[in-house]
């Protein structure tokens, strides 16, 4: 509701540019996100502290150096008491990147499987996929608005506001954008899916480790409930990751240059 009243607001302190402006104002709220998230945000909601497992968080900070994404720390992330689901996660840009292993994932997993998960989420730092994602989402959202802007303009007459600075053109405001945030929804998932098998392929490089990525993905799948082999029309609409069965045969057939 607050974000419908900021845009709202912007609507009516500038018609015609309106669009351009929220999605500039959605942008930066990305970014700020992704940099208060690990510092601020996250201790809030999660208890974290630091990895008491001294051996796995040298081993896991080497790799960040090796992958050139150096973190501050690595952090035990408390997820147990809200899910069963097992997490790691590379929070945070530039100084305060840092590294997040749920406690359900220190548990199950082996050092081995927890090194080639961590591999995949250094690959999102290394190739800049966040930075990336957060272009192309900018410019997605841009569009959505302006989409929605021109919907106003024509349409909003026809369900008895005065123009679209009408309040009463708000829920046609709401319904056109969810409209085409759901129309947009396999692009988003499509770019997904391609950072995911590229960071893929960079843990395998990185720990030439098969088959601790095979036992991670299977562990993964089971633990998280992810179904292995979902429909490739169903995988194309709404899936951001392609499917286990996709990722380890894929793995399994990645031909790795020799040491």
């Amino acid at each position: 509701m607050v974000a419908a009243q900021g845009i709202w607001s912007l609507i009516r302190w500038n018609p015609e540019l309106w669009w351009l402006a929220s999605a500039l104002l959605f942008s930066f709220v990305v970014v700020a996100l992704a940099q208060l998230a690990p510092v601020l945000l996250l201790p809030l909601f999660y208890e974290v502290k630091p990895l008491a497992r001294d051996a796995l968080a040298a081993r896991l900070k080497a790799l960040a150096d090796r992958a050139g994404a150096p973190v501050l720390g690595t952090f035990e992330w408390r997820l147990s008491d809200r899910t069963k689901k097992a997490n790691a996660a590379l929070a945070g840009l530039g100084r305060t990147r840092r590294i997040l292993l749920s406690d359900t994932l220190l548990a199950d997993y082996s050092d081995d499987e927890i090194e080639v998960i961590l591999a995949h989420e250094l690959a999102h730092h290394v190739h800049h996929d966040i930075w990336r994602a957060i272009v192309f989402e900018t410019a997605l959202i841009a569009l959505g608005f302006y989409i929605s802007d021109a919907v106003l303009t024509a349409w909003s007459g026809s369900f008895g506001a005065g123009g679209k600075t009408d309040v009463a053109a708000l829920p046609l405001l709401l319904l056109t954008m969810g409209a085409v945030s759901l129309a947009l929804m396999p692009l988003r998932n499509a770019l997904s899916r391609s950072h995911e098998r590229r960071a893929d392929r960079f843990a395998l490089t990185m720990t030439r480790n098969l088959e601790a990525f095979v036992t991670a993905m299977k562990r993964l799948a089971a633990q998280n409930l992810a179904e292995e082999e979902p429909s490739p029309i169903v995988e194309a609409l709404f899936h951001s990751h392609p499917s286990i069965s996709a990722r380890i045969s894929a793995a399994r057939s990645f031909k790795l240059d020799p040491v």
